[in-house]
């Protein structure tokens, strides 16, 4: 569910659009922003952010009305999802790949250190940088104050901006630079696009210097987005999946998951149920790239018979806690693969 490129959820976001959503919005706004700014600034003070930095942060706010307009412009749920490999094409292409190994060559001397400490292959790192922000290229230029405090004021996920605007403060309290603060339009920042609450549990200094920098810093971004994957559960040595061949006239439905999601319940729902790699094997499903027969994995086959299929791991899933959409999460594995041939 990656939307357009000006209209794009940033990570860890997009999933919690795709919640119900409280109707408070109109009785928040009839709070005046300034008035609202000072209960942020309390609640803040209440939290140990200091007075120097509430004064220097939230001083002078004003709403910005294009971020009300783009966060009421996303879309909502479609009746059915849309063809996968159209959008595979686009976000899977020769430019990403050769860029992806352009920059993995360059930074080859500070990866097996950073796969080592956390266990997550760099080739996977370097997609979801390639995703996130074409490898550096375009991380956003709104205030990311003004866009957290005109959210939270918003009042459509309250309580999710009115968190990360504290988390900011925080930031800035650790010391990040308030000229640093730029990002996306819902709050989304840096290299990999943490929101500020993930920045400050999971990010990282990743080449020693005291500092996790992942505003500018390429090692301290991808030791940054590896951490992340192995708090979501990350398990080294297996893939995200592999390709499968699917026999004529399977009935994929008759394998059809049991389990409800306890979140991102549409998007698991499209996968099968969970089986070892060698009992799909005996119900004639072959992997067509190598994987152990004990692995636990489901079958997807997102654009139906006759077109691609693929086993998926956990480890598919914890891409999916990067961003709750399987044409992200099918597309960063898939690129993966092309950066490490």
């Amino acid at each position: 569910m990656k939307t357009p490129k000006l209209l794009r959820i940033p990570v860890l976001v997009a999933s919690l659009a795709m919640l119900p959503l409280p109707a408070t919005r109109a009785d928040a706004q009839q709070e005046s922003f300034s008035s609202y700014m000072q209960l942020v600034a309390a609640h803040a003070r209440s939290q140990g952010v200091s007075e120097r930095t509430i004064t220097s942060v939230l001083g002078g706010l004003t709403p910005n009305q294009r971020v009300i307009e783009l966060d009421t412009a996303q879309p909502g749920r479609q009746s059915g999802p849309p063809p996968m490999a159209p959008y595979i094409a686009r976000h899977v292409g020769s430019s990403i790949v050769s860029r992806g190994r352009a920059r993995y060559a360059a930074l080859s001397s500070i990866l097996p250190g950073i796969e080592r400490r956390y266990g997550v292959p760099a080739s996977v790192l370097f997609a979801i940088w390639g995703h996130e922000t074409n490898y550096g290229s375009y991380t956003g230029d709104f205030d990311l104050a003004r866009s957290l405090a005109t959210l939270a004021w918003e009042g459509r996920r309250r309580d999710l901006f009115e968190g990360e605007l504290i988390a900011l403060l925080k930031m800035v309290d650790r010391g990040v630079p308030r000229d640093k603060l730029k990002g996306s339009w819902a709050g989304a920042f840096g290299y990999p696009q943490f929101l500020p609450s993930v920045y400050l549990r999971l990010a990282v200094d990743g080449d020693g210097d005291g500092r996790a920098d992942i505003f500018d810093n390429s090692a301290d971004s991808l030791a940054s987005i590896a951490n992340y994957f192995r708090d979501a559960g990350w398990r080294q040595g297996q893939p995200w999946g592999v390709r499968a061949a699917v026999p004529s006239g399977f009935d994929v439905d008759a394998y059809a998951t049991k389990l409800n999601a306890p979140s991102c319940d549409r998007v698991h729902a499209r996968h099968s149920q969970w089986k070892t790699v060698s009992e799909w094997r005996a119900l004639g499903v072959s992997p067509l790239e190598p994987i152990a027969s004990d692995v636990l994995v489901s079958l997807f086959q997102p654009d139906g018979p006759g077109t691609p299929a693929y086993l998926l791991t956990g480890n598919y899933r914890v891409i999916l806690q990067y961003n709750c959409s399987n044409y992200y999460a099918l597309s960063v594995g898939l690129l993966a693969d092309e950066i490490a041939r």
